[in-house]
């Protein structure tokens, strides 16, 4: 990669009809072509003694006059003594220093949290709340404008009424006030907490998730005889007491002989995030799965009408169109309910079978099971009381009208 006084050497034509390989126009600029249509172009520059390379871009996205421009304005910096490759990234982060109104630094902060979240927020659950109760109103005030009043007046609302929301717009909006506060941005970081000082303790209290009755769950569980996808999915969230989100989205390369092992990132409030947590499968449940098997699409038990997955209302409308007040998510509810009432499990068990973490973080790191066998017979009396219960009602029943 020789001199940089001949420069030029280089066609359009020539570059598109060239193999793959190094190929130098001269003055330091090279195009690393990885296949006969691809490539990537380099400028090599020295610097304080210190040879570097700098990209420049991919070809065919950046074209050969665009290259030499590139090359010829990095090449003028190294001149004057300065590194071309620092002082891309210095105007990158006054670039964004740029980002100067609340809806850029919302969505710049949420980008920054996006590997930390399940399914990197493509749900949509963190920016919801700013996304419904702070950006219409705010999106366009600039950060650094922002102090508590705005933010009292915006989030006063549903600050009693959606207790749960406004809570979470408002540590949302603490993220991103520090976002700003770290791209160099002057912002009250006291704001939010100045806020909820004006607004004062909320009023709302949480309701509870409606839940069956555990006595009454064998008579609903055996009523869902039809064989639909989401009948198939209420009866496997029943049968292991796991929360919907990884039912909704169980795959069948999740499931290994009688275990089912949901993905670390999958469970719901557990700080052992790098654990997966294995579910065993009594009979019933393993044959619910064959049956869901049939209906199964990309590998998912549960799939949608159209794409994707069943979403979280499915299951809730069906119970709905029934009548019931109670909703999927309490049937853990109501396992946990089973389980205290007619067992003498031992409560490491019980949390664990529901996907709880148990102890503190020294008394886990010593602790080498997580109960499977035993979870394992316990979850086959919760199915055997909700098959052979009902079956037995039904008798006496069919013998009384007899």
């Amino acid at each position: 990669m020789g001199g940089i006084r001949q420069t030029n050497k280089l066609s359009a034509a020539g570059i598109k009809a060239a193999a793959v390989g190094k190929h130098g126009d001269g003055g330091n600029l090279w195009l690393h072509k990885r296949s006969t249509e691809h490539g990537k172009w380099i400028l090599l520059v020295t610097i304080h003694g210190r040879r570097r390379e700098m990209g420049l871009g991919t070809y065919p996205e950046v074209s050969l006059k665009e290259a030499r421009e590139e090359a010829a304005k990095w090449r003028a910096l190294v001149r004057r003594g300065l590194d071309p490759i620092k002082e891309r990234e210095r105007h990158r982060r006054e670039a964004m220093r740029n980002l100067h109104v609340l809806e850029d630094i919302a969505l710049d902060a949420f980008e920054a949290r996006k590997a930390e979240l399940k399914g990197d927020g493509k749900a949509g659950r963190w920016f919801s709340p700013l996304e419904l109760h702070v950006l219409p109103k705010l999106g366009k005030v600039p950060v650094a404008q922002l102090d508590q009043i705005d933010i009292r007046d915006t989030l006063a609302p549903i600050w009693h009424e959606k207790a749960d929301t406004a809570r979470k717009a408002m540590n949302r909006l603490g993220i991103c006030m520090k976002h700003a506060a770290a791209l160099g941005l002057d912002v009250d970081l006291q704001a939010t907490e100045k806020a909820k000082a004006l607004l004062g303790k909320s009023r709302h209290k949480p309701k509870n998730i409606p839940a069956l009755p555990w006595q009454d769950v064998p008579t609903f569980y055996q009523s869902l005889n039809g064989g639909t996808v989401t009948e198939l999915a209420l009866r496997l969230l029943i049968l292991t007491a796991v929360r919907s989100g990884p039912l909704r989205f169980a795959h069948v390369d999740q499931i290994e002989g009688d275990v089912w092992t949901i993905p670390a990132d999958a469970m719901k409030g557990r700080k052992d995030a790098t654990a997966d947590f294995r579910v065993p499968l009594c009979p019933e449940a393993l044959a619910v799965i064959a049956q869901a098997k049939k209906n199964s699409r990309d590998g998912f038990l549960f799939p949608s009408v159209r794409r994707g997955v069943i979403s979280d209302a499915t299951m809730a409308r069906l119970m709905e169109r029934r009548g019931m007040e109670a909703r999927p998510h309490g049937f853990r509810s109501s396992f946990r309910d089973w389980v205290a009432e007619t067992t003498t499990t031992q409560f490491e068990v019980s949390e664990t079978a529901l996907g709880h973490v148990v102890g503190g973080s020294v008394e886990r790191a010593y602790r080498r099971t997580d109960h499977l066998e035993q979870r394992r017979a316990l979850l086959d009396r919760w199915a055997n009381f909700l098959t052979v219960a009902q079956s037995q009602t039904a008798t006496l029943i069919s013998l009384k009208r007899g």
